[in-house]
């Protein structure tokens, strides 16, 4: 008799997940259930994530769930109504529920506040929570998770570590931003740091990668270098000396992870990041050890930070070789062993 698969439920597969999925679905054989809507990924969603999906309106994730075809039921924390019709529905069909958690502090939007009650009770229910890392799985500890295993944050190592033939042009010394101009990613906090550094802006470049950075153009030494492919994405990152991540947290949003520091560390460039950025928090950017870690909102700090790798070669060498270490265990497979190990016990707990 055929297996039946695990049911994820999420909002969309971005590009630098597909090959995560893949990896579990080798594994433990899954069936995402995608309803769109918003996502804090620049990309998007793809159109195909290459495992077997089905679309559906957050109103039918119950039904689905409660369907009985399915030996396990995972969700995201993201959506209005996804994750408690997930869970609902898997009480109903019998069958293990596991919590797919990036929330590593409480959240303060009226939403996030009347939500607090059922997100404990999800918490205390699961039979696991799968983190992000070790910040994501110490805040469901604390609410009451019984069971937590960690699947690290990756990207594709083999791309991102790939030689580059084409390295922009650019200054002696280069820092670059890549992301969106919102203001939980801290560019304005970055701006004012990068005013404050007051490098030789002959010999000195912020370069800001991503879209909405056109009123930073008039900045002195700052290039928008706009929307990019990852493959030119890859490109800057070669080339810049040092990468910024300076995300401060908001009411409605604390950065989980930042992927662009897994990127940056396979092209073995040193890494700033505020202590809001969850891959600070989590342990891949250790201070003074794979990165520098400065308090977010601080531009003193920050500029600080940068001035500090502006003068010291060898201390951004240091860095970048022991990121380009630190990431080598940041893996697809890595993700999907933590997946695995949390539906492997429980999954026989209703004869599935």
């Amino acid at each position: 008799m055929t297996r039946r698969p695990v049911l994820f439920v999420t909002n969309a597969v971005p590009p630098d997940r597909v090959g995560a999925f893949a990896a579990l679905h080798d594994r433990v054989g899954i069936e995402l259930a995608l309803f769109g809507g918003r996502s804090h990924h620049a990309t998007g969603g793809v159109a195909d994530p290459g495992v077997p999906y089905r679309d559906v309106p957050q109103r039918e994730v119950h039904a689905l769930a409660a369907s009985g075809r399915y030996r396990a039921v995972v969700a995201g924390t993201v959506g209005r109504t996804a994750l408690p019709a997930a869970w609902l529905g898997a009480r109903r069909a019998r069958v293990p529920f596991v919590l797919w958690s990036a929330l590593w502090a409480d959240l303060r939007t009226p939403a996030h506040v009347l939500a607090r009650p059922l997100m404990a009770a999800i918490y205390r229910d699961a039979e696991a929570v799968v983190a992000y890392g070790p910040h994501v799985a110490r805040f469901a500890q604390r609410h009451g998770a019984r069971r937590v295993t960690i699947a690290p944050q990756a990207v594709d190592n083999a791309f991102w570590s790939a030689p580059v033939a084409d390295v922009p042009a650019t200054a002696p010394f280069t820092v670059l931003f890549a992301g969106r101009a919102l203001p939980e990613k801290g560019v304005a906090e970055l701006l004012a740091a990068w005013r404050e550094a007051a490098l030789d802006p002959s010999r000195a470049e912020l370069v800001l990668a991503g879209a909405g950075h056109d009123g930073a153009a008039s900045v002195p030494a700052v290039r928008v270098a706009g929307s990019l492919s990852p493959a030119a994405l890859r490109n800057f990152y070669a080339a810049a000396d040092v990468v910024a991540i300076p995300s401060v947290p908001s009411r409605r949003f604390v950065e989980p992870w930042g992927l662009g520091a897994n990127e940056a560390m396979n092209q073995r460039c040193a890494v700033i990041a505020t202590d809001a950025v969850g891959a600070a928090a989590g342990g891949l950017v250790r201070d003074g050890r794979t990165g520098l870690v400065v308090p977010a909102r601080d531009s003193a700090a920050l500029a600080t930070a940068i001035r500090r790798l502006h003068d010291d070669p060898g201390l951004r060498e240091r860095l970048g070789d022991a990121g380009a270490q630190a990431v080598t265990g940041y893996t697809y497979e890595a993700w999907a062993a933590g997946f695995a190990e949390a539906l492997g016990t429980g999954s026989d707990r209703y004869g599935c």
